[in-house]
């Protein structure tokens, strides 16, 4: 049974010895977490885990100390693990977090409940934070500076040898937990249950090795070695097939988990599997839109912000608008490497909505102009409109660039870089470490909601 929150106490009055206190941005923080539209927005989410979660079962951890153990995990960087731990051992973060002198969830028991919150939530819940910054009179909305950043997922350095090995060696752990699904109703021989892991090892170990050497020997080796990896992985995926359709007449829980696994990793592994025989074996050029760099995080987009040698990112394209007072009243995870003069009307649109009036100022990099974004803006009717144009300028747009105002807005756009460098390394906005689109989400809007509280707190308690 899902429950709203322990019987309130506190835990210096039981230590009268302890004079201590939450400091002034946690108590103005405290404050602000107690607003009922964030709670009702979790709990919302919460209560759809089980059919029945809001009235039957065994009392569950309350909302509210779930709703808050997400923001002090997020505001300090920890994981699941250490927010547990040192939650546990703090007097003041278990008077904060509303524990008291309860035990604090497992790590394992917060993970499963956070990922019941939404993407929509996590949108939503930005909006009302922006909203409350307002009231507080954090910022006025008066200016506007766009940019995006690349959150990595967390994969390893992809290649071709590498997603191939991790193919047959996934399709082969799953092939052995089938088969003790399998043992006494299937009549599959044990071919169709080889571990070729280590077979796959073997020829990914050959191609290393013959990388890092050069001369027509070494890529007569590295082909021929592509080719033997490529004959194992198809092999692993058939019998994968022959498995998944022996699976599809057993009724139990474990043999429809299995299927949906193997169902779900099969497409991949072919598309692995035509991508490095189209670019390898047949000498095509394939688009970055149509490769898969990742079986674990398939969603991972190939993104080239860095026109550099070997400054590829792996990730999603994270788009943020900032505020006048430091807070991020938006974000977006975008799908592949979208240009970004694109999201000047969205940015626009959304400030409009949330404020009932256009910035003052709207303020971009080279990147995000474009004729259509710059007239648009001053048509929703932003005085101030600085996207710099790239490339080679008219004498009529050079002055209008000199002028002072646009060179200011240039200045301040700045600031946004030192924004995104403090997320990166603060909220850990440089590598997600949950799973999924909808973990991308996550991470990210709670990485800037509790950014937005602790700014509106740090300035509020002043």
């Amino acid at each position: 049974m899902l429950r709203d929150r322990y019987d309130p106490m506190n835990l210096f009055d039981l230590v009268p010895a302890l004079s201590m206190e939450l400091d002034p941005v946690l108590t103005r923080l405290d404050q602000l977490l107690d607003d009922d539209t964030l709670f009702q927005a979790v709990k919302t989410d919460l209560a759809q885990r089980f059919p029945r979660t809001l009235l039957d079962g065994r009392p569950s951890t309350p909302v509210e100390v779930i709703l808050r153990l997400l923001v002090v995990k997020h505001l300090y960087h920890w994981s699941y693990e250490h927010t547990q731990q040192w939650v546990s051992d703090s007097l003041v973060l278990r008077q904060f977090c509303r524990v008291y002198a309860e035990r604090v969830p497992d790590d394992t028991t917060l993970l499963r409940w956070a990922n019941c919150i939404q993407p929509s939530t996590m949108h939503a819940l930005l909006d009302h934070v922006v909203d409350l910054a307002r009231q507080a009179k954090a910022t006025r909305g008066r200016k506007l500076r766009i940019d995006g950043t690349v959150v990595a997922t967390n994969i390893h350095h992809p290649t071709d040898s590498s997603l191939l090995g991790d193919g047959v060696r996934l399709l082969s752990r799953t092939l052995k937990r089938a088969r003790q699904v399998l043992r006494d109703v299937t009549t599959l021989g044990r071919d169709a249950f080889r571990d070729r892991t280590r077979s796959a090892k073997r020829y990914v170990k050959r191609i290393e090795d013959a990388i890092r050497q050069r001369g027509e020997q070494a890529a007569t080796i590295r082909q021929t070695a592509y080719r033997q990896l490529i004959r194992i992985t198809t092999q692993s995926v058939q019998q994968a097939q022959q498995v998944v359709a022996a699976l599809q007449d057993q009724a139990s829980s474990t043999a429809q988990q299995l299927t949906a696994a193997l169902e779900m990793l099969l497409p991949r592994v072919a598309q692995v599997i035509d991508q490095t025989r189209r670019r390898l074996l047949h000498d095509e050029q394939v688009g970055a839109s149509e490769k898969i760099v990742s079986l674990f995080e398939p969603h991972t987009a190939i993104i080239c912000k860095d026109k550099r040698p070997g400054h590829t990112a792996f990730g999603r394209l994270i788009w943020l608008d900032e505020l006048d007072g430091g807070l991020i009243s938006r974000y977006a995870v975008l799908s592949g490497n979208p240009k970004e003069a694109g999201q000047v009307v969205p940015s626009v649109d959304h400030h409009l909505a949330r404020f009932h009036k256009p910035p003052h100022l709207l303020a971009g990099d080279r990147g995000t102009h474009s004729a259509r974004g710059e007239r648009y803006a001053q048509e929703q009717g932003v005085k101030q409109v600085v996207l710099p144009k790239p490339g080679a300028k008219s004498a009529a747009r050079l002055a209008y660039e000199r002028q002072g105002w646009f060179r200011r807005g240039r200045h301040w756009r700045a600031g946004i870089e030192g924004r995104i460098s403090g997320q990166r390394s603060g909220q850990g906005l440089n590598r997600c470490r949950y799973h999924g689109e909808d973990g991308m989400e996550r991470w990210v809007g709670w990485g800037l909601i509790t950014h937005d509280l602790h700014t509106i707190a740090q300035a509020t308690a002043a």
